[in-house]
């Protein structure tokens, strides 16, 4: 268990996520209504963890590399096909600090080293009822979710 990830989560306020993982709200556009335009969260993987298969229906997520080793993110479209992005600081090693999931995409993540801090930012705002998490041993390929 990485101290240093430990050390980020309490300093964070990080709480378990349904998906796996830690995370925090830290931004929630107050727009029109409750659900608003975007918020934005505080992840983080430790070695171990993953993000499990997931998608939000109806918004766009930016994931953005902060700290610690690369992500591989796992991004299926057509929930066949899966294309692997990795997120981190090493650009020379084809690791990019920002990648887009659209909406409706299925997703799943999981950190390449001891731990990794990467922000995910929703357009419109998050919200629950529009989240659909995949049956735990479901991946792309499958014929349901």
């Amino acid at each position: 268990m990485s101290a240093e990830a430990e050390a980020i989560i309490a300093a964070l306020e990080l709480q378990p996520h349904p998906e796996g993982g830690w995370y925090s709200e830290t931004f929630r556009d107050a727009g029109k209504g409750g659900r608003g335009h975007s918020t934005a969260i505080y992840y983080l993987l430790k070695a171990g963890e993953r993000s499990h298969w997931h998608r939000v229906r109806d918004a766009a997520e930016v994931w953005h590399h902060y700290a610690g080793g690369p992500l591989a993110l796992y991004r299926s479209d057509d929930g066949e096909r899966v294309e692997t992005i990795v997120l981190g600081s090493g650009i020379e090693r084809g690791e990019r600090p920002q990648a887009v999931i659209p909406a409706g995409s299925w997703q799943a993540a999981e950190p390449l080293g001891s731990f990794v801090l990467v922000g995910c930012t929703v357009a419109p705002g998050f919200d629950f009822s529009t989240f659909e998490m995949a049956a735990s041993d479901w991946a792309p390929g499958q014929t349901s979710a």
